[in-house]
């Protein structure tokens, strides 16, 4: 039998592997959170009537901003689908989350001025990274839990789902 054929087929094979391989970047892109702040909140609901008395219902809102910086690896332009957040609890329990788009923003703002300061420009959903380009912005997640809960956190995470690519996920540190 001739080999000749088949073995020039396995080695034309192998060294476009091998090309690829080469000129092909491993990852999509790197995250990373270069900035965290955050905003727990506790609130006061009156509740209740003059004949019965008067109860209260409280609810925790926190709020995480993390400056995210994504840098695109591939020789193609890529573009965030959508961005959201986990929180895993100490129990195991994961909180998820979408980020805050950019048109409830200002409303937010109103609701919980003391975000206003904190805030920077975000990072927006359909945003277009070019090759070996970055981005930079704010990623406002919000988590209905308290402070207690946040700081004994056993990991929060911000996913960047990409059109067409893999989601990056990264981790937000612990201070």
């Amino acid at each position: 039998r001739n080999f000749f054929l088949p073995g020039l087929i396995v080695l034309a094979l192998v060294a476009v592997a091998i090309f690829l391989y080469l000129h092909r970047p491993l990852r999509v892109a790197d995250a990373a959170v270069t900035h965290t702040a955050v905003l727990p909140t506790h609130t006061v609901f009156a509740a209740g009537s003059m004949v019965v008395g008067s109860q209260h219902q409280t609810e925790d809102e926190f709020f995480v901003l993390a400056t995210v910086r994504i840098a695109n690896k591939l020789d193609l332009p890529i573009y965030i689908k959508d961005l959201t957040g986990t929180l895993t609890a100490p129990d195991d329990s994961d909180i998820t989350t979408s980020a805050i788009e950019k048109n409830n923003l200002d409303s937010l703002y109103i609701t919980f001025p003391s975000l206003k300061p904190l805030a920077t420009t975000p990072l927006l959903r359909e945003t277009g990274i070019p090759p070996g380009q970055s981005a930079e912005g704010m990623v406002l997640l919000h988590f209905p839990v308290d402070q207690a809960a946040w700081d004994q956190r056993k990991s929060a995470t911000i996913a960047i789902d990409l059109y067409h690519q893999p989601t990056v996920i990264v981790t937000i540190p612990k201070p």
